[in-house]
């Protein structure tokens, strides 16, 4: 109609003001305690700001062999946690979905039980293979995964503890793909069930895979409870041990430890969203 103007009226701002309030308090909680951290390692009552607790890291005796510890039970973890997961994962989506409740609840239940509570009971069945299996072969396998050396029991524990956040890893990365039409194509192009897999679903599921080792990875390196309750000394028990008596020196660990985690989390982002180029054709 003749004589009506439209009007544009502005966005609303108060979405964006909340927004970055909400940012800023984020960022304040996270920041604030690790700008502490930094601040105590580095400034030393009579000497000013030092780097020397941080240069002291290296040279400190049982910290490189508490972190290849860590590094050895953090690959040993995720190799297992990821041969036990995807192809159950796989074949659950293809064959059996309606077990998926099921499933989940399972993997579920590492969050809903205390782990003063699980190594409690892994203690338990620890102390009783020795007095009950004395006289079997199985003895010595009770004793082959105590080993100091590399403690086969922390890996079987980090592997139940991990299943939480590897299968809601996967499953999203499942449920982003269509794994049905995916082998059945292969499986039409004369591919193996084993390669369809390999060579099929695996590729599509780089991003997940690397979630999932990423979370199994940090929850190794952080996990303190069970090492200690068990008497082992991984990393973070090591940092504890240390904390009494040198506590700037653990701080400054602890503070390098949580940017070599930012700097892995910074690398999966990037790995996971590389995409192939994509290739053109000349067109005669």
């Amino acid at each position: 109609m003749a004589g009506l103007t439209t009007t544009t009226r502005p966005a609303p701002r108060r979405a964006g003001l909340w927004r970055g309030l909400v940012l800023a308090c984020a960022g304040a909680y996270f920041l604030l305690p690790m700008a502490s951290s930094v601040l105590f390692t580095v400034d030393v009552p009579g000497q000013g700001l030092t780097l020397e607790a941080y240069g002291r890291i290296l040279t400190t005796d049982g910290f490189v062999g508490s972190l290849l510890l860590s590094l050895r039970l953090a690959a040993a973890t995720i190799a297992v946690v990821l041969l036990l997961m995807v192809p159950a994962m796989v074949t659950l989506r293809l064959g059996a979905p309606r077990l998926r409740p099921v499933v989940e609840l399972v993997c579920s239940m590492p969050l809903v039980v205390p782990p003063i509570a699980f190594v409690a009971g892994l203690g338990t069945v620890l102390r009783w293979g020795p007095d009950h299996l004395a006289a079997t072969p199985f003895f010595q396998t009770f004793v082959a995964i105590q080993d100091p050396g590399f403690p086969v029991v922390l890996v079987l524990a980090y592997t139940v503890m991990a299943l939480p956040f590897v299968y809601r890893a996967l499953d999203a990365g499942l449920r982003a793909l269509d794994v049905r039409t995916l082998v059945e194509a292969a499986r039409a192009c004369g591919a193996s069930w084993p390669r369809a897999l390999l060579g099929v679903v695996l590729p599509n599921l780089r991003t997940a895979l690397l979630n999932a080792s990423f979370l199994t990875l940090a929850l190794v390196l952080g996990e303190f409870t069970v090492a200690q309750l068990l008497g082992f000394a991984p990393f973070a028990v090591w940092i504890v041990n240390i904390s009494g008596s040198q506590a700037q020196l653990s701080v400054a660990v602890s503070v390098m430890s949580l940017l070599v985690t930012w700097a892995l989390l910074l690398t999966l982002a990037f790995l996971g969203g590389r995409r192939p180029a994509a290739r053109t054709t000349p067109q005669e």
